[in-house]
């Protein structure tokens, strides 16, 4: 018996034999389920099929990133989608808010100058990975979060273990990119997810036994969902890791007189690393060291400024090679023909007198006057903030002691990351003050003590706060109409 079945323009036939149920009919029928979706990554060029329920349409966008992490392997925070004309698609949107239909081709692009980056992460390429890390100190430190993430989901140990020796914990969020640090209200959830819920996701034994060998916090580390790794593997159905992480939860730590459960043990080690914590915060109070966003960085804002992920490709984002930076100096051999040697002998007359008759061309007389003007109130300034300085060295530096000018230059602690736009503010400030003011920082420094150590009652420390606030005073006073005549004698404000 044959049958014929029609379906949206196709025609097939199935012969059967008469006695078949329609229960075996249906099971020759095969059933390809199509994809709702298709994502093109900008990274490796590949079309990711999206085989959810159409019900994904109803969904937010950062559902749909969750599913796309979890095919491609990458953080959430180093991409964005795009619809089929290039509009950046925002996670508290609706899928449908863009028009979205089944089989629509969405874009997955990632921030400018991290195609090669996050390709050599892929691909376990360390050597790769080096060379195209950032120079920036904030960047710096999130991407090497981002190779442990992506090392931990491909199940690449190399990679995983130089990122491991670089200081990345297996149990810290990779959490987003410096230039959306302000954005942390509108961010995906799983922005807090480590590399030790990559590993379990994905199934990596090798990598889960290196995570819990460096630190057995991993055991007890939770995603946004509240999620263990044990849960994870267990949802995904990986029975290897599931054993591990199961001996591992259930083991004792052995000391010289006890013997204490993992769990316990965890919650011991959590609660000496947050007492170690608070005592460090209370130990720099003092603003030492500056976190979060500083003056000079860069900030981006959803819908507001200019879109940085577009999938540029590392040089066309401004990067250079070290080696194209140095200076190329021409061979010694092949010189220009303006470096060729003249005889003078051989010039004609001709040529010498053309030679003299080229004059450089005549300045206007107005403008070579405003120069020479220039020239004079520069002087006068000059000579004027020479005898201010010679003043104060005379009259006010020998009551006062303080170091040697540095010559080096401005220069920050190890610790302190400064932006090239924040050491231009500061200086721009000094400049401005010597400019308002007619005296240098440091002029104004000894003026403040030398009058502050006219109170010999007063202990050191008391005069030095006098100094402050005298120092304080004279900047605050720069920007009322009298300038600094109003702070002549601010010395009954401050006592």
């Amino acid at each position: 018996m044959r049958i014929f079945i029609t379906f949206e323009g196709s025609f097939e036939t199935f012969d059967v034999s008469a006695d078949e149920t329609v229960e075996a009919v249906k099971l020759m029928i095969k059933e390809e389920d199509k994809p709702t979706l298709h994502v093109f990554n900008a990274v490796t060029q590949d079309t990711m099929p999206i085989m959810e329920s159409i019900s994904l349409l109803d969904k937010k966008v950062s559902d749909l990133r969750t599913l796309v992490t979890l095919r491609c392997g990458l953080p959430v925070s180093v991409y964005c989608l795009r619809t089929p004309k290039g509009l950046e698609m925002y996670d508290c949107n609706m899928l449908k808010d863009y028009q979205t239909d089944i089989g629509t081709t969405l874009r997955l692009d990632v921030w400018d100058g991290w195609k090669e980056f996050l390709m050599a992460c892929l691909l376990g390429q360390k050597l790769k990975v080096q060379r195209y890390l950032s120079k920036e100190g904030p960047v710096l430190r999130y991407q090497k979060r981002v190779a442990l993430y992506i090392a931990a989901f491909c199940g690449y140990i190399e990679l995983t273990e130089w990122a491991l020796k670089q200081g990345v914990q297996p149990h810290e969020a990779v959490g987003v990119h410096p230039y959306r640090a302000w954005c942390h209200e509108a961010l995906h959830a799983d922005v807090s997810k480590c590399p030790i819920h990559a590993a379990a996701e994905a199934g990596q034994l090798l990598i889960l036994k290196a995570f819990v060998n460096c630190s057995v916090l991993c055991l007890e580390c939770k995603n946004a969902a509240g999620q263990t790794p044990l849960t994870i593997v267990f949802k995904h159905k990986h029975k290897d890791c599931v054993l591990y992480l199961l001996s591992k939860m259930w083991s004792t730590v052995s000391f010289l007189k006890i013997s204490v459960p993992m769990r316990i043990y965890i919650k011991i080690k959590q609660w000496i690393l947050r007492a170690q914590s608070h005592s460090l915060h209370k130990s720099q109070f003092c603003g030492a060291r500056v976190f979060g966003a500083k003056v000079g960085d860069t900030v981006m804002v959803d819908g507001f400024t200019k879109p940085k992920m577009t999938s540029k490709s590392w040089h066309k984002a401004g990067n250079r090679d070290s080696q194209s930076i140095l200076l190329k100096l021409p061979s010694l051999s092949k010189q220009t023909p303006s470096s060729k040697p003249v005889n003078p002998l051989a010039i004609s007359q001709s040529d010498t007198r053309e030679q003299a008759l080229k004059f450089h061309p005549l300045v206007n007389a107005n403008t070579f006057s405003e120069l020479q003007k220039q020239q004079q109130n520069q002087k006068k300034n000059a000579a004027i903030a020479s005898k201010k300085e010679q003043l104060i060295k005379n009259t006010y530096l020998p009551q006062v002691h303080l170091p040697p000018v540095s010559r080096a230059g401005y220069s920050h602690s190890s610790f302190f990351y400064a932006t090239p736009s924040a050491d231009f503010l500061l200086k721009s400030s000094f400049a401005s003050f010597s400019e308002h003011s007619g005296k240098t920082p440091r002029e104004n420094a000894i003026y403040c003590l030398a009058v502050a150590s006219a109170f010999k009652e007063k202990r050191w420390l008391q005069q030095l706060g006098i100094a402050r606030v005298l120092a304080k005073k004279s900047i605050s006073n720069l920007t009322t109409r009298g300038g600094l005549t109003a702070c002549e004698n601010p010395l009954e404000t401050v006592l």
